[in-house]
């Protein structure tokens, strides 16, 4: 059976959620990210993006592109509480549903053209979606997940667009490479010189020829330049927290010590966090004494997945909470106040580097695992044994943290 995939993307969805609140904002240049000059834009209307603003650029370099931009901080709670509004209306109608990221969805409808079609679905659940938050939201149709996606972007803004059963090559062939999912540029100004410029170029070129020059996202453009995507829509499910915590085989009183685990733990569940495009808005720290009485405590924070943030926040709580000299047998920190958010670190505060530096530095944990890689700055003050730290809470991560994160959900 061919499949039916539906993308769903909210359009400039922080820029539509303030233009709700503050209708003065409407047909004007807004840019969400902050109004210092250390931040980034997390997003921006498409008055700002006609200017030359893009999500993720420097607000000192939108400022100088949109000098008579309005420039907001941002409400991440009624984002939050949108994005929700959207999910729960999905939820109720979708067969099938990913939440990709805060405002993007995909749902498969294979097999609804037996009942009443995929399209009219598609444009109901569009409608009830606008008539009952007043958001723009744009879809695209197809037969799997990239397809929709870029049917999505050639209905944007707030539209809709089908590419219909056997005629995805046509749809694909006379567009630039670039518009390819993930085809950065530094790829289309190689595959320029190449004399690549559309897809229909890219396609006349071997699978073989393609990967000797990219490895192995010369294969993943290959497929997708044949309409190709074997992508699955992976069923929603919305965890409340995640935590991971450690019983020693030893009971401890070295504060120093249990620090630099604590400083561990958060930073792998910091990682876990951008891996699954989460962000937490509230922290706790846990600790069970040699006589098994057990203590928490945790604070509010604006929602992040910051490693620097997080760390300091539950070193905070563990020297709130750590009772000196007494002997400490296992310790934990959960992240909780869960919500989607496409990769941000803080959303309205970091610098550019950092959030380049995350991702440098999570891109060299998918590689390499997330045990080997931390920032020496994350470490904290003192000297430390890393490699025995690692290895002790290594051998000991293995009772399961997998079990503790379903137990969570």
């Amino acid at each position: 059976m061919q499949r039916s995939i539906l993308h769903l993307d909210l359009d400039s969805f922080f820029v539509s959620v303030e233009r709700l609140f503050d209708k003065t904002l409407i047909g004007k240049p807004v840019i969400v990210g902050g109004t210092s000059n250390r931040g980034v834009v997390s997003s921006c209307s498409y008055e700002a993006r006609k200017m030359g603003v893009h999500s993720a650029m420097p607000i000192v370099t939108a400022k100088r592109l949109c000098p008579n931009g309005i420039y907001v901080n941002g409400k991440m709670n009624e984002y939050i509480k949108y994005s929700g509004i959207v999910t729960d209306i999905i939820a109720e109608r979708a067969p099938v549903f990913e939440k990709a990221s805060i405002d993007e969805f995909y749902v498969d409808l294979t097999g609804m053209e037996r009942f009443f079609g995929a399209y009219k679905w598609s444009t109901e659940l569009r409608s009830r979606i606008i008539s009952e938050t007043n958001l723009p939201i744009s879809w695209g149709l197809s037969i799997n997940k990239m397809l929709a996606k870029m049917a999505t972007n050639e209905a944007k803004p707030n539209g809709q667009y089908m590419i219909p059963a056997g005629k995805e090559q046509d749809f694909l062939d006379n567009k630039p490479v670039g518009k390819i999912p993930m085809c950065g540029e530094k790829t289309v100004e190689f595959l320029k010189a190449k004399g690549i410029d559309t897809i229909y170029d890219l396609r006349q070129f071997s699978l073989v020829a393609l990967q000797t020059w990219l490895g192995k996202q010369g294969s993943y453009l290959w497929h997708l330049a044949h309409g190709l995507d074997t992508g699955e829509v992976h069923p929603y499910h919305d965890p409340k927290s995640m935590s991971s915590e450690r019983t020693f085989e030893s009971d401890t009183t070295d504060a120093e010590w249990l620090k630099k685990v604590i400083i561990l733990l958060s930073d792998k569940l910091a990682f876990e966090l951008r891996s699954e495009k989460k962000l937490s808005a509230c922290i706790a720290v846990k600790i069970r004494y040699d006589d098994f009485s057990t203590h928490s405590k945790q604070m509010s924070l604006p929602s992040t997945s910051n490693s620097k943030v997080l760390l300091e926040k539950a070193l905070y709580l563990f020297d709130e909470l750590y009772e000196k000299e007494r002997k400490v047998r296992l310790i934990g920190v959960r992240f909780s106040d869960l919500a989607d958010g496409n990769y941000q670190i803080n959303m309205f505060d970091d610098r550019e580097k950092d959030i380049l530096l995350y991702k440098a530095i999570d891109e060299m944990k998918n590689k390499h695992g997330p045990g080997k890689i931390i920032l020496a700055q994350n470490m904290g003050v003192g000297n430390v044994k890393q490699n025995g730290i690692l290895g002790a809470i290594n051998k000991e991560a293995k009772r399961d943290d997998n079990k503790l994160k379903k137990k969570e959900r």
